[in-house]
């Protein structure tokens, strides 16, 4: 491929040759992608022949070229075409070959659907779009404000639904809970996305609900919690979240019979913040012990060694620890498998991080609505990159009641002796 480069490395479209090269091979990549996908469908359908020995699937030309948005840019396709006369014994119909790489009605690809909310969390209008793509992508196909405009209004009936969905058929056993401050596009300088994420009981993770909420108070989480009764959300069996008193009130006022677990790296983070800093490494070692313990006894002694090298100077940093000794030590109580997922609000954490990392202070007031939903297609998109908890087959154990020692299942004949 020869190509005219000006003095300042760009192409005569305005491109750098670098895009330029990175675009032909994305074309080039998915022309032979397409190719290959097409061959191996006729090569498993070659038997098929009609009553004459005719093959019933060939191949049938090209499809007219279309572009495609991808994060390499925009590239020009041209699509193998096939002929399949094979009728569906039960419609009647002739059956269709359907590209799984690139489907008909595909002008960009899903990544690009992840970047245009992260584009409104940096504070761009849908009219502001356009530009930004033709930058960073060469081509703004397929991604005009009335689409964009489109695409929000439908991200926001998306965000409205999941938030209405029937929750009874779920049983969430562990739930973690968390109010990220993004301070972005929401109407109230306090408001914070409150979050809530559970574990079914196949181990897997999935987001419960996500709405805002004013300083994380009593009466946000508890309406958050009691829309989630009205739907049928199962009592947890263990909530693990920070040290915000609002949560916990409205925890404890909705499903009174779950356990508390508090998060210990809040925990750590607001003891070390009341210490002098020269003595915060070794207290945060001290602490390290505790929750790192092999069991909850060992855990109780770190505790009290912790209170006697502390507990002389610093009494009120002691007692942020001790008072809240029993719910700090919860996690011990479930599958040793479990703890390093119940003892931190991390899942939560992480998740954010991202997000966190990319958006900034806008000064428009923006959408409240529009800016939840463009949170809610951030996080949809994470969550298909979740793992499921370690030993998810215990998670059903915990629901069904058994009992835990030192992290181990203490079978029924244990118990009787």
């Amino acid at each position: 491929m020869l190509t005219v480069v000006n003095e300042d490395g760009t192409t005569p479209s305005g491109s750098s040759l670098l895009d330029e090269i990175v675009r032909e091979g994305a074309r080039r990549m998915l022309a032979a992608a397409l190719e290959a996908e097409v061959d191996a469908y006729i090569a498993d359908l070659s038997q098929e022949r009609d009553g004459d020995g005719r093959r019933l699937v060939v191949r049938n030309g090209y499809n007219q070229p279309r572009k495609v948005t991808t994060v390499a840019g925009a590239v020009e396709v041209k699509a193998p075409r096939v002929n399949d006369k094979r009728v569906d014994e039960v419609t009647g119909e002739r059956k269709r070959f359907s590209s799984a790489i690139l489907p008909p009605w595909c002008r960009k690809s899903p990544k690009i659907a992840e970047v245009l909310p992260l584009l409104y969390l940096h504070g761009l209008s849908s009219g502001d779009f356009v530009p930004a793509l033709e930058q960073f992508l060469g081509s703004s196909a397929g991604l005009s404000p009335a689409t964009v405009t489109r695409l929000t209004a439908q991200w926001q009936a998306d965000h409205t639904t999941f938030m209405d969905r029937d929750l009874s058929a779920t049983d969430y056993v562990y739930v973690w809970a968390d109010g990220v401050h993004l301070r972005i596009r929401l109407e109230e300088a306090k408001a914070a996305v409150l979050v809530l994420m559970g574990v079914r009981a196949d181990g897997t993770k999935e987001l419960i609900a996500m709405t805002d909420g004013y300083r994380e108070s009593s009466e946000a989480w508890a309406g958050l919690l009691r829309d989630c009764a009205r739907r049928g959300m199962r009592t947890p069996v263990l909530a693990v979240g920070d040290g915000a008193l609002g949560f916990w009130n409205a925890l404890n006022e909705v499903f009174p019979d779950t356990r508390h677990q508090r998060c210990w790296v809040h925990k750590t983070a607001n003891v070390l913040d009341a210490l002098p800093k020269s003595a915060q490494p070794a207290a945060k070692r001290a602490i390290q012990e505790i929750y790192n313990a092999e069991d909850k006894e060992h855990a109780a002694k770190a505790v009290r060694t912790f209170e006697r090298a502390y507990g002389a100077k610093y009494p009120k940093v002691v007692k942020r620890i001790t008072e809240d000794e029993d719910e700090l030590l919860a996690f011990f109580d479930f599958p040793a498998e479990h703890w390093i997922h119940l003892r931190t609000t991390n899942p939560i954490e992480s998740t954010f991080a991202t997000v966190r990392l990319r958006t900034k202070v806008t000064k428009g007031a923006g959408s409240r609505a529009a800016a939840l939903a463009m949170v809610f297609k951030l996080i949809e998109s994470a969550q298909a990159r979740w793992r499921a908890v370690n030993a998810p087959h215990l998670v059903a154990l915990v629901r069904a009641g058994a009992r835990f020692e030192r992290g181990h299942l203490v079978e029924r004949e244990e118990l009787a002796a």
